[in-house]
């Protein structure tokens, strides 16, 4: 099936100080999926910005974007050689493409701040990634997701299916309306908390690390003592001795393994409000 691709492409050259102070560009476009109805994978790769996915009854794609105007002040009056400097490009991209129900959507403005907000069908896979400045946000969803952040926060709310969250700067929250039995999962952050609810039914077997917090849960956790065993090296005259210790666990009896694990915050494994 031919490859459809979608662009939102603005351009905004040598315009005035007071059209460039604007305080954002808003537009938006709507994907037709190559069969409606069926199951869909939507990738977004995103380097400066938020991301926000919620699930919605139709079976179309519906991408809204608001990219961060450029900022103009002073910006006239720099000068070179005896010139008096004109407004800058406030230009900015955004590509989605759809073929056979994938839909792969990336900016084409590296730096230029872009929050770009989702409305998909409930049902499908999606992967998310963005690296600075935003949170990725997902609400309302069945089905595999595959989410990475970096300086951001990762919120994961109304999800039934399974899940794969880091960051690293930042808090990874995941609230789980059911989870896909058998399915491993994890989540990971190096400076942030890590927060999952899950079913009260949900069955797991836990692996949990974190260095410089501490482990809650409200689960009847059956605690087992962790495997790892001390680990010795020579190098170069340079002896060293180390334990990579997790937690390890099962709640509900056990099940498919769910990896937890923070650096500098607490891990907490919670009950979902019915």
């Amino acid at each position: 099936m031919k490859q459809i691709k979608y662009v939102i492409a603005v351009v905004l050259l040598f315009f005035s100080a007071t059209i460039l102070a604007q305080t954002t560009d808003k537009e938006q476009l709507t994907i037709a999926l190559s069969s409606p109805g069926k199951p869909y994978k939507l990738k977004v790769d995103m380097f400066t910005g938020s991301i926000k996915v919620t699930g919605h009854t139709a079976d179309n794609i519906v991408i809204s974007v608001e990219v961060e105007a450029e900022k103009a002040s002073k910006s006239n009056d720099k000068t070179r050689d005896g010139l008096k400097k004109i407004s800058g490009s406030g230009s900015f991209e955004l590509k989605a493409t759809e073929k056979n129900n994938e839909v792969n959507v990336g900016n084409g403005s590296f730096f230029r701040k872009m929050d770009i907000e989702l409305k998909v069908p409930q049902n499908g896979t999606l992967i998310l990634k963005t690296v600075n400045d935003g949170d990725i946000v997902v609400t309302n969803v069945k089905g595999e997701l595959e989410i990475s952040n970096t300086n951001g926060n990762v919120k994961l709310s109304g999800i039934s299916g399974s899940a794969i969250a880091n960051t690293i700067n930042g808090d990874v929250n995941a609230t789980f309306a059911s989870v896909t039995d058998g399915k491993p999962m994890a989540f990971s952050t190096f400076n942030g908390d890590v927060n999952i609810s899950l079913p009260a039914s949900a069955k797991a077997n836990l692996k949990m690390k974190t260095d410089q917090g501490e482990i809650y849960s409200d689960f009847e956790v059956t605690v087992e003592k962790g495997t790892a065993a001390p680990t010795k090296s020579n190098s170069g005259g340079v002896y060293k001795i180390s334990k990579d210790a997790w937690v390890l666990g099962k709640i509900n009896g056990g099940g498919a393994e769910l990896m937890i694990k923070s650096w500098s915050g607490d891990l907490v494994i919670r009950k979902a409000k019915q």
